[in-house]
């Protein structure tokens, strides 16, 4: 009676079969795509010499600007203009110099090409495949930024102003299938910045969530205080 109960039970076991699904999504827009447009924007900021704004009160006229990650762009050009000195107001009356931004195109482009034998139909109904031996697809991304700086005061331009321009690229290769191998503008930043290098900071967040009271405001009676590592227990 065991051995068919036992029997019974590994059969059982055998036609039984479980299994789990694990939902995968992408965002909007890819994460390659991001990387190609905000290269070329760091590449097209990085040929503006902003040193003559040292010291000066600038404010960033941006109403002009439209284009793909204006945000990224116009925080980038803030912060390239900070690093040399300026001082970033939030009004144009408050403004020694008004730095006027515009967009000449931020967007990609993507191309693929292959080395092979195309399809050949020939008579009689036969197809011969198509062979790639190589392929290569090609992603790339143009920043083209326009700058011009005018007294605040005066409305008198300061210097000629310009435009810069840089192109990103990302490239992939496949041989016989195999790959992908890549290269390009972002294969090249992300070489240089994903590697953690000998000195560099490492800044980990606490796991639980802390605040605490204003200086100014410790001493009022009946304030409530949360922190992360004591409990509170005043009613």
């Amino acid at each position: 009676m065991s051995v068919r109960l036992s029997v019974l039970g590994l059969t059982l076991a055998a036609l039984l079969a479980g299994c789990s699904t694990t939902k995968q999504s992408n965002t909007a827009r890819t994460a390659r795509e991001q990387l190609l447009i905000s290269n070329a924007i760091d590449q097209s900021l990085s040929k503006i010499d902003f040193s003559s704004l040292a010291g000066q009160k600038v404010f960033l006229e941006e109403k002009y600007l439209e284009c793909t990650d204006k945000g990224y762009l116009v925080s980038s050009i803030r912060h390239r203009a900070m690093y040399n000195g300026a001082h970033i107001v939030a009004k144009p009356e408050e403004a020694d110099v008004v730095l006027e931004l515009r967009s000449g195109g931020v967007g990609t482009d993507m191309a693929d090409s292959y080395l092979g034998i195309p399809e050949i139909v020939l008579p009689g109904m036969m197809t011969l495949p198509q062979v790639k031996f190589i392929t290569r697809t090609n992603q790339s991304a143009v920043a083209k930024i326009g700058l011009v700086a005018y007294d605040a005061k005066t409305q008198e331009m300061l210097g000629g102003g310009g435009v810069s321009t840089s192109l990103s690229n990302d490239n992939n290769w496949f041989v016989l299938g195999v790959g992908p191998y890549q290269n390009g503008t972002v294969k090249k930043e992300m070489d240089r910045t994903l590697p953690r290098y000998q000195g560099q900071p490492s800044q980990i967040l606490p796991s639980q969530v802390a605040f605490s009271a204003p200086s100014s405001a410790k001493d009022q009676p009946g304030r409530l205080q949360l922190t992360g590592d004591e409990d509170d227990n005043t009613p």
